[in-house]
């Protein structure tokens, strides 16, 4: 990628009140700056005329106060040249902190890549490539408040022009705040051995950047004027296509709760500097205006008399909502009082009262709702605060009106005010509520449903949770097609509290909001009920395939392992991604069944695992079934099907009071081929070659299945990395119990504690052969225990019975 073909200058300056670059302790050895040439003031060169600059001058002081200097710039003041900017090195190449040590970026496509310069005594130059690595690269995506991840890319000098080099090396640990913590050494002897110079790529993908934002002009710290800070200036918002879900973002980004309203032509009086933002369109669920569609930067059509605004009202007594609506413009009036959201009884009540509570919600004009709609089952069960509520009209707020005292009243739920209010226009768009999202998916269009409420996000419980809640879930989040529940933790346990749960969804809401009938955090559940969905959800199947030459040409293919997956740090599998994984599980007279071992398909009809698994049961046919295509184990999946058991064959050497021969296998009922019918999620795995060392052909192995997890027994399929031991390593643990029929595998490391109990007795230890298609090595044998160090687990070595499998089998 060549970055230096289109200049765009990302320049950032130092905020007021924040920590700045020069706010360090030890300065630099001291040089004296170049001269200028004739013309140019002293300190400052054309662009066209950088000299080779030597190294930085010591660190400037700050301010008494600690604050970088105030002020706009509008490109860099360099001493002496009076803010002149034909001086300023990169003058008309974006704006920058000047600061000793600013950096920027240079010549990228966007404002997160680009050639990395620093300023340094009154010069803008650049650092040799050479050693510039990933670490580097992260300090000056951190300095610039890119993101907490960067990537050193190398330009060459060639496409840079006359520019000095300040460093040969930079030497960063990754976490430092400023570039000019890093160690470092000064560029002396013209030369640098790839002659590229230092870039970077800025990821945000480990930390929101969040625009800084800020209310100005208003007459508390809740309101005022919108202004966000970019390329080193403060600016405003311009109010076309500004309403309460933008408002909403703004407040919950600045931290302030309570109920947010969108003001328009400059409400809180004309702000200075550029107009910033304009055509902003929130939906009301971003977590910062940075995620919410805009104009591009400084592009607009506006004045400062459209400077937008917001109010954030905190939650005091008086506050008012609508519940239980079709939307927050709808329901059930309820006002906050002594932390506690109450209802209104509809004693007396007139269109006037309705026009008051209307107005002070921001909208136009209303009217009262029958209660044909609510059942006593959807009512509030919490108190009921007002009656004889009598307004006149003209108040702006509902406790203006002459009204019983707090609590007093003599009504039940039943005759609760509803009201429904109307905006300004059609085009108004309605606040959705707490935002909502979704995680631990395996891409962005599913996963837990998380919801933020009371500053904290939290998860939903699944009581009652269905395919119509999820399609609320998902078309709030914009999302259009079939959506579809996931209950039991299916996408992983959340932490944080529970905050919702019996949601009841018609399915016709505009948002989550709507659909929660009891108060937010009384449940009876535990995060293994977590709800999740799944959005655009699509249904298809690949047909059950007869032809035998076919199916041996797809064994060992993983098509579903490279899918975008956001569990970090977790052992879950992707759903799909081990498409041979069996789950033999013992039949029960209940009907509810059980695991009972991991186990490997080979073919359509036959299944591969370990001859101990029918050691206790017995080898009846009846009381086995098997399942293929299983992710978690207590919901049903699409692909998942429970198919009988027609023939169990164990090894005729097989001893049970012995390990050796430990292998079985498990004819499917069906006809010839024709068992499991195939899918994206469901295809069996190859066999090893007769003899084959997987040590030397297959380095890359895992083993998998529902297995201990530390804390119990996994309900999603879990994966983990395993590397081969050379047998003596079993040799001298386990004495003449090894033999040369079983694989030795595991991390004797005790930290790692990676062996056959992650997953499953007779379970599968697949390996990658080079070209991509996956083997079954070993059949999940035996160990001692879970995870001890120096006791690697032990597995059936499947090559060693390759010609015993094909003659049972006929494959």
């Amino acid at each position: 990628m060549t970055l230096a073909g289109f200049v765009v200058a990302l320049v950032i300056g130092t905020l007021p009140g924040a920590r700045g670059p020069g706010q360090v302790s030890a300065g630099l050895p001291a040089a004296r700056p170049p001269q200028p040439p004739a013309g140019c003031p002293a300190g400052g060169f054309p662009a066209a005329q950088r000299p080779w600059a030597p190294a930085a001058a010591a660190l400037p002081r700050r301010g008494a106060a600690g604050r970088a200097p105030r002020g706009r710039r509008s490109s860099c003041a360099l001493p002496g040249a009076e803010g002149r900017p034909g001086c300023a090195p990169g003058a008309g190449r974006g704006r920058a902190g000047c600061e000793q040590g600013s950096v920027r970026l240079q010549g990228g496509k966007n404002e997160f890549e680009g050639t990395v310069e620093v300023y340094l005594n009154g010069i803008w130059g650049t650092i040799c490539g050479s050693h510039w690595d990933n670490n580097d690269a992260t300090v000056v995506c951190r300095q610039l408040a890119l993101g907490e991840k960067g990537t050193a890319k190398h330009i060459p000098f060639s496409g840079l022009g006359l520019i000095p080099v300040f460093w040969s090396e930079v030497r960063c640990r990754g976490d430092e705040e400023n570039i000019l913590l890093c160690e470092k050494d000064t560029w002396q002897d013209g030369t640098c051995p790839q002659k590229m110079a230092a870039a970077v790529t800025c990821s945000s993908s480990l930390a929101p950047v969040f625009t800084p934002i800020r209310l100005a002009g208003g007459s508390n710290a809740h309101e005022g004027r919108v202004e966000v800070y970019h390329g080193g200036q403060w600016g405003t918002v311009c109010d076309d296509q500004w309403d309460d879900a933008d408002a909403e973002v703004v407040c919950r980004q600045l931290g302030l709760g309570g109920v947010a309203k969108a003001w328009g032509q400059a409400y809180f009086g004309e702000g200075s500097g550029p107009v910033l933002l304009d055509e902003v369109q929130c939906t009301g669920n971003e977590l910062s205006i940075e995620q919410c569609p805009k104009s591009s930067w400084r592009e607009h059509n506006c004045a400062h008399k459209e400077d937008a605004g917001v109010s954030c009202t905190p939650l005091t007594d008086g506050a008012l909502r609508l519940t239980s609506g079709r939307g927050s413009h709808e329901g059930r009036l309820e006002v906050y009082h002594s932390g506690q959201w109450g209802t209104v009884c509809d004693d007396g009540w007139t269109e006037l009262n309705t026009q008051v509570v209307c107005r002070q919600l921001g909208f136009k004009y209303g009217k009262s709702a029958g209660l044909e709609k609510e059942s006593s089952s959807e009512g509030s069960s919490g108190p009921i605060w007002l009656d004889d509520v009598s307004c006149s009209g003209k108040e702006t707020n509902l406790l203006q009106c002459s009204r019983r005292e707090w609590g007093k009243h003599d009504c039940n739920h039943q005759e609760d005010v509803r009201l429904i209010c109307h905006p300004d226009n059609d085009s108004h768009k309605l606040s959705l509520g707490p935002p909502i999202r979704l995680m631990d998916g395996e891409n962005k269009k599913e996963g837990r449903v998380e919801i933020f409420i009371n500053g904290q996000w939290g998860t939903i419980c699944d009581d009652g949770w269905s395919d119509k809640d999820a399609a609320v879930v998902c078309r709030q989040l914009g999302y259009k097609g079939p959506a579809r529940a996931r209950t039991m933790a299916y996408f992983g346990e959340g932490k944080g509290p529970i905050h919702v749960d019996n949601v009841k969804c018609t399915g016709s809401e505009r948002s989550l909001a709507d659909c929660i009938k009891q108060d937010i955090g009384t449940h009876n559940c535990r995060h293994s009920e977590d709800a999740g969905v799944i959005c655009d959800h699509l249904s298809k199947k690949a047909p059950g395939n007869s032809n035998k030459d076919s199916l041996a040409s797809v064994c060992g293919l993983r098509l579903l392992h490279r899918r975008q997956k956001r569990i970090i740090g977790g052992k879950n599998s992707l759903r799909g991604g081990w498409p041979w994984q069996v789950a033999l599980r013992l039949k029960s007279s209940h009907g509810d069944g059980r695991l009972l071992c991991g186990a490997t398909l080979i073919s359509s009809c036959w299944v591969l695992t370990a001859a101990h698994c029918f050691k206790r049961y017995g080898n009846n046919t009846r009381n086995y079934a098997v399942r293929v295509g299983d992710y978690h184990t207590l919901v049903p999946e699409e692909y998942e099907e429970e198919i009988g058991v027609q023939q169990i064959v164990m090894h005729k050497e097989y001893r049970p009071d012995s390990s050796d021969y430990d292998i079985a296998l498990v004819r499917l009922q069906g006809p010839e081929e024709q068992c499991a019918r195939f899918s994206t999620h469901v295809l069996p795995a190859c066999l090893p070659l007769r003899r084959e060392r997987p040590q030397k052909t297959a380095p890359n192995c895992y083993i998998t299945g529902w297995g201990d997890t530390g804390r119990a027994y996994s309900r999603t399929l879990q994966q983990a990395a395993i590397p081969l031991l050379p047998k003596r390593v079993c040799e001298e643990r386990y004495k003449r119990r090894f033999t040369g029929r079983m694989l030795c595998a595991g991390n004797v490391q005790e930290q790692k504690r990676v062996d056959s109990c992650q997953g499953d007795s007779g379970g599968p230890l697949m390996c990658e052969r080079p070209g991509e298609s996956w083997v079954v090595y070993g059949v999940t044998s035996w160990g001692y225990g879970c995870g001890v160090k120096d006791s690697p687990g032990v597995y059936t070595k499947v090559s060693s019975f390759v010609p015993w499998i094909k003659s049972v089998t006929k494959l």
